[in-house]
């Protein structure tokens, strides 16, 4: 018998395949279903149509505020500008009421209105099977054809850029999932609400850089890590745009709720679920006035690292040397919903 996947995304090169050998795309595809790339994006003659999909499986809650954010995340990674949201709101039989579903609503309608984001439809039902409620979104967005990013644009040369730090959603999740089991092992009541805030703050949106990094530098590329974590977001921006990288882990910022959290719960934070962190590549002479811009809007970043031809690989320098980037089969924080 194959062995079965772990929890979280397909392994890279099985989708690939999968991918390549059933791909349908029509006169009108400009960007189609790609390993590495945020969104797809369709010629609609004067701009183009960008459109993302993405669920919520980990978190329950504030599920409706998370489900937009990480799709708004995907579609500014292309520069485009998000505009139309839908969401299929899958309930389980036990536990769903009226109050239920009106705060998922209520959640996705505050996030919807802070990125001014019009919430124009989508599907909602009790489903056979579930323990908790999932939440599938679906955005839409444009951008003009000239202002188009793609994570295969990255080259070789590129400096790595990394915004705010991780694993923020991660911390966000734990902090809010796990809240009783932290107390019981001797967390104080400050410590979780402060891992608890990282969904807003440092916040799991990226919308405010994408958007400052594509309107003012000539990005190459931009990804936002998920599931997986920052390794998984590195190698999935590599395998896009066919390079190698090389990245300073000391240059890494592991904020420190979540590295708290992560040595607790005997989980790497470089696979460790990410929203909240964007990386971009761009030429090294514009790096510096990136991380200068981004700091006058108080979003820290650093460089992390460079973009090398595809023969070096994705390797990761610590101060134990040089060595390959780890891969994560499933994300670090799936082992606590085991």
């Amino acid at each position: 018998m194959a062995p079965r996947f772990p929890v979280g995304k397909l392994p890279t090169e099985i989708l690939a395949r999968l991918l390549d050998e059933y791909r349908l795309e029509a006169e009108r595809v400009l960007l189609g279903a790609r390993v590495g790339e945020d969104a797809a994006g369709l010629d609609m003659g004067d701009r183009y149509l960008v459109a993302k999909t993405d669920p919520i499986t980990f978190a329950t809650d504030e599920i409706g505020w998370y489900v937009v954010h990480v799709n708004a995340n995907d579609l500014v990674t292309t520069g485009a500008v998000p505009r139309w949201f839908l969401a299929t709101v899958l309930l389980p039989e036990t536990g769903s009421d009226e109050a239920l579903v009106e705060e998922i609503l209520r959640q996705m309608h505050a996030a919807c209105s802070i990125l001014d984001i019009s919430l124009v439809g989508g599907h909602t039902e009790i489903t056979y099977g579930l323990d908790r409620p999932m939440v599938i979104g679906q955005m839409l967005g444009e951008v003009d054809k000239d202002k188009l990013v793609t994570s295969s644009g990255t080259a070789v040369g590129d400096a790595l850029v990394l915004t705010k730090g991780i694993a923020v959603e991660g911390t966000a999740i734990i902090g809010r999932e796990n809240e009783a089991e932290l107390r019981e092992r001797g967390y104080s009541d400050e410590f979780i609400a402060r891992a608890q805030a990282y969904l807003h703050d440092p916040g799991i949106s990226v919308y405010r850089e994408a958007r400052l990094a594509s309107r003012e530098f000539e990005v190459h590329a931009m990804h936002d890590p998920t599931e997986g974590g920052l390794a998984t977001g590195l190698s999935e921006l590599a395998q896009a745009g066919q390079v190698g990288l090389v990245v300073e882990e000391e240059q890494i910022k592991i904020l420190p709720e979540c590295r708290v959290l992560c040595e607790e719960f005997g989980l790497d934070p470089l696979g460790t679920i990410a929203s909240g962190a964007l990386l971009l590549s761009l030429a090294p002479g514009m790096a510096d006035g990136l991380i200068g811009a981004l700091d006058a809007e108080s979003i820290p970043a650093a460089i992390i690292g460079r973009v090398v031809d595809e023969t070096e690989g994705i390797r990761i320098k610590g101060r134990q040397g040089m060595r390959e980037l780890p891969r994560f089969t499933r994300d670090e924080i799936a082992k606590l919903f085991a």
